[in-house]
């Protein structure tokens, strides 16, 4: 990934529904210049695809809880992304170092909602005990920067 890759990226997390054009002008290159890159940071696995950034709270589910996870013994990743899997609630999990097993971010509609969720999250059979943090207010929340070369 060189310079205008890195400026191209940039430019799509600003604003993914940028065209091509306009991303050009932004970065010195014709349209079909952008789009064979763009494609090419597709087929790299460096951009992954384009989505809808939508807001939880206007879909009803804004209560929100990070979750550690604490297993009976050592539980590999593949059976804990199963075990995960099939609670709706679960927006994202994650294996960590220190005392947890693994991160689990939650989202529900109301409290009740996230307690039901936690309980059921808690009856997976390969969870011991959780330890539950739930979120007041987002302070600060945004996709990371491209790497600039100096």
């Amino acid at each position: 990934m060189d310079a205008l890759d890195q400026r191209i990226v940039s430019h799509l997390v600003a604003d993914a529904r940028a065209s091509y054009a306009e991303i050009g002008a932004g970065v010195g290159l014709s349209a079909p210049a952008v789009k064979r890159r763009v494609d090419k940071l597709l087929d790299s696995g460096v951009l992954r695809g384009f989505t809808a950034v939508v807001d939880p709270e206007a879909l009803g589910w804004g209560t929100e809880a990070f979750v550690e996870v604490h297993c009976h013994g050592n539980v590999p990743t593949g059976r804990l992304r199963a075990g995960l899997d099939p609670l709706p609630e679960v927006v994202a999990a994650y294996t960590v170092s220190g005392n947890a097993d693994a991160i689990v971010h939650l989202r529900a509609a109301d409290i009740h909602h996230l307690e039901q969720a936690m309980e059921r999250l808690r009856a997976v059979e390969f969870v011991r005990r959780t330890v539950s943090t739930v979120v007041l207010s987002r302070l600060l929340e945004r996709q990371p920067p491209p790497h600039h070369q100096d």
